[in-house]
Order: C-alpha cells, then sequence, then structure tokens
C-alpha cells in the first residue's frame, strides 16, 4: 500500500503523507519551519475567548505605553 499524497500546506508540493516524511504535512525542514515562524509571529490564531494570562498581558502592554520613555525619564 502505497502513502496517500497531499499539497504542502506552505508550498504547494506534492508530499507524501507517511511516517517516513518526517515534516509531515510539509514537504521539507523549510516549509515547517516557515509555519513555525508565522505561528511565533502570531500571524496565525486559533479563534476563542482570550485566556486570563491574555487579559493579563495586554493589562501590563496598556500600563507600560502610559509610562514616558527612558530617553524621556533621562532628559528630565
Amino acid at each position: 500500500m502505497t502513502a496517500p499524497t497531499i499539497r504542502c500546506p506552505q508550498c504547494g508540493k506534492a508530499a507524501e503523507y507517511s511516517p517516513e516524511n518526517a515534516f509531515r504535512p510539509f514537504c521539507s525542514k523549510r516549509c515547517k519551519l516557515i509555519d513555525l515562524g508565522a505561528w511565533a509571529e502570531e500571524r496565525y490564531s486559533i479563534a476563542g475567548k482570550p485566556s486570563t494570562a491574555d487579559l493579563h498581558e495586554a493589562e501590563i502592554s496598556n500600563d507600560e505605553s502610559d509610562r514616558p520613555s527612558l530617553s524621556t525619564r533621562l532628559d528630565s
């Protein structure tokens, strides 16, 4: 039985979907790393309600934006 061939979600090339393909569903390490980088840069997200940690992080970001920058404080 041959393994099914699918399209790489990153580049569209044919990729074998089997345990022998260490990068499945991607065709190569490069495509797998490009996809991982997109997740790390938050270009992808999973829909849902924000978690408590996300809300806390947003509060911290807002607090920091209200503060004067380091260069402004040093100039004073």
